[in-house]
């Protein structure tokens, strides 16, 4: 029953509530749907930190894509051999969790040490940030400690099919219970990440730009043109 409730009913759930919130704040709070900038209190480290989780994190999307959504067989057909795909793997799976590590550590610091950016930082914002961070750190760990030194672990016959068949509404859940715990837990704690999405500024993550490129430019008036014509 236990495999049954994480691996089954406890995934459908946090499922359900992403998509069921993300609904509900983009029909009745849409206004919300952002994440406010804070650049005006502070630049230096929002840049860096910024830069480097947002590039780190779309990698690591595309690494999780790779490992996750595509079968093993899919590789064996185009000639990649297990030994090179896991090179491939820890190299740039390390690459991306460190990147993601490092900006969200960055981000974090300046929350609590820059005075202006910590009034206008509220519980939510700090509890995405630490979840994202626990998950790309664990993430991190497992691609470049645990499977270099313990085993590498080929989530491919396992956590891969597993994934896929919840979108086919048959749950393989027995592929689970040979997982290695910290594998076990870093899935869970993703799916309480996506449960908790339509709760924080991560919602932004929905938000596709079509409409900017054809967007009017903002114009900017000089303040001190401004006053000048005032006096004339």
């Amino acid at each position: 029953m236990t495999g049954i409730f994480w691996w089954v009913v406890f995934p459908y759930i946090t499922l359900a509530v992403m998509i069921v919130g993300l609904l509900y704040r983009f029909a009745f709070r849409q206004v919300s749907w952002t994440a406010p900038s804070t650049e005006i209190f502070e630049k230096k480290w929002l840049r860096v930190g910024s830069t480097v989780f947002h590039y780190g994190i779309i990698f690591a999307f595309i690494g999780h894509v790779m490992g996750v959504l595509i079968p093993r067989s899919v590789y064996h057909s185009l000639g990649v051999s297990d030994e090179t795909y896991h090179v491939f793997a820890i190299v740039g799976g390390g690459l991306a969790g460190l990147m993601v590590v490092g900006g969200l550590v960055l981000l974090l610091i300046r929350k609590m040490t820059n005075r202006r950016v910590r009034v206008h930082t509220g519980f939510g914002d700090y509890f995405a940030v630490i979840l994202v961070l626990i998950v790309a750190a664990m993430g991190t760990y497992m691609t470049l400690i645990y499977n270099t030194t313990v085993v590498a672990y080929e989530y491919r016959t396992t956590i891969g099919p597993w994934f896929r068949s919840l979108f086919t509404f048959n749950p393989q859940y027995h592929l689970m219970e040979t997982v290695p715990f910290l594998f076990q837990f870093h899935i869970v704690l993703a799916f309480l990440l996506f449960a908790s999405i339509p709760f924080t500024h991560l919602v932004h993550m929905f938000s596709l730009p079509a409409r900017y490129p054809a967007r009017a430019p903002q114009q900017y008036r000089s303040r001190a043109n401004y006053k000048k014509r005032e006096r004339t």
